[in-house]
């Protein structure tokens, strides 16, 4: 038996005459180590204009090993001068989309004056990791959303890394080279769960111009991962001796057809419009035996507990994983316990067996035997104060693929 001590560190940062409050942070327990439990949080989406942070004010207060955060930790969206619904007044410099260094270190710097963000980064260690936002929306590898030459998307992606880099806390690994920067990693917590922190963005290719599924979509040699990160990942999952298998990951990978009739409606920037190189990675799994797959999710502003099939369109098909969806933590506004969507994806999606949009985060308690997961929300962002409450709480047993609620 492999023993471990977790030991806590304090630290705090000093610029000029300023010196920071002082944060907390610890180790993980080593490769192979005999581990009891671990408890983390995952959180995404935080526009600063559209919401208070009052979820982390509750996370903060939770007894967490780690926290992960799936992407959107800025917006690139212009902030008018009274900071939207928190009705603050800002200079006309926010007034801009951001593209320049100075812009994207303006905003991370607007976004961590907020109280409550500060006291989650204080207390735990935090594993993060990039969605669109932090660029421009649904952009894929050097191809812009907005149409921006390439030349100029690629300045703007160095100044966007370059930034990203400076506000949160990565390895010397994730150094930016120019456009480029590595954020796919992995985390082995001893020999309870290993946690693939993926990157969906950097490596893609171009979505589809359809909301509905074309040949396109089923290609095989289309990709969401690029071939070095797929390869990387096959062979942790392949090579994992760990209770749990984890995929830290920015955007939907069920099926989540939008349309309760008899069409499919996908969302193209999902797994969905890249359902080839999708069924290619369940392939690998599945031949690979991994066991226990369980994918982090963020992205869409809303929650859901999915089971992950070989097939989607046969429910009867087997179980290979189970897939949790986190809400955003402000984007979106407040929100509602269903909507329209919601009501549609259960409908036309037996694999999808909870649905919520309010907002909130993600708290899990893992062991040997089981995965536990409480989706926690508040009633409302777009003032302070709110309170928070579990909205469902879901198990995975250990060797059981499938969801049963708590």
């Amino acid at each position: 038996m492999i023993l471990y001590w977790l030991l806590y560190y304090w630290y705090r940062f000093r610029s000029g005459k300023e010196i920071s409050t002082v944060g907390r942070t610890k180790t993980v327990p080593a490769f192979g180590a005999q581990v009891k439990s671990l408890s983390f949080a995952f959180a995404s989406c935080q526009r600063w204009d559209e919401g208070f942070y009052t979820a982390y004010k509750h996370m903060a207060q939770e007894e967490l090993d780690l926290v992960f955060h799936l992407g959107d930790y800025i917006y690139e969206n212009k902030i008018g001068p009274t900071g939207g619904v928190r009705n603050v007044s800002l200079p006309p410099v926010h007034n801009n989309q951001t593209v320049t260094l100075s812009q994207y270190r303006l905003r991370y710097s607007l976004h961590k004056t907020d109280p409550d963000l500060q006291a989650a980064h204080v207390n735990f260690p935090w594993v993060v990791s990039s969605d669109d936002h932090e660029v421009e929306n649904n952009y894929a590898d050097d191809i812009s959303e907005y149409g921006v030459s390439l030349e100029d998307f690629l300045a703007q992606r160095a100044a966007v890394y370059q930034a990203f880099y400076e506000n949160l806390p990565l390895r010397s690994t994730s150094i930016p080279n120019g456009p480029d920067m590595l954020l796919y990693r992995k985390l082995t917590y001893g020999n309870l769960a290993q946690f693939n922190v993926l990157d969906t963005r950097q490596y893609r290719d171009d979505q589809i111009k359809t909301i509905t599924p074309t040949e396109e979509t089923m290609d095989p040699n289309r990709t969401m991962l690029g071939q070095e990160q797929e390869r990387w990942l096959l062979n942790n999952l392949g090579n994992s001796t760990v209770t749990w298998n984890v995929l830290a990951q920015q955007i939907i990978m069920a099926q989540a057809d939008h349309d309760s009739g008899p069409n499919m409606i996908i969302g193209n920037d999902l797994w969905d419009g890249y359902a080839g190189a999708r069924k290619r990675l369940f392939s690998e799994i599945k031949e690979r035996k991994v066991k226990n797959l369980v994918v982090l999710t963020g992205d869409a502003h809303r929650n859901f507990a999915a089971e992950l099939k070989e097939n989607f369109d046969d429910p009867d098909s087997a179980t290979i994983g189970t897939e949790f969806l986190g809400t955003s933590i402000t984007s979106g506004k407040d929100g509602v316990d269903m909507d329209s969507l919601g009501m549609a994806w259960l409908a036309a999606n037996p694999h999808m067996k909870f649905h919520n949009s309010q907002r909130g985060y993600v708290s899990c308690n893992l062991t040997n035997e089981r995965w536990l997961t409480d989706f926690r929300v508040v009633p409302y962002v777009t003032k302070p104060g709110a309170p928070i409450s579990t909205r469902a709480s879901f198990v995975v047993e250990n060797n059981r693929p499938g969801l049963q609620e708590a």
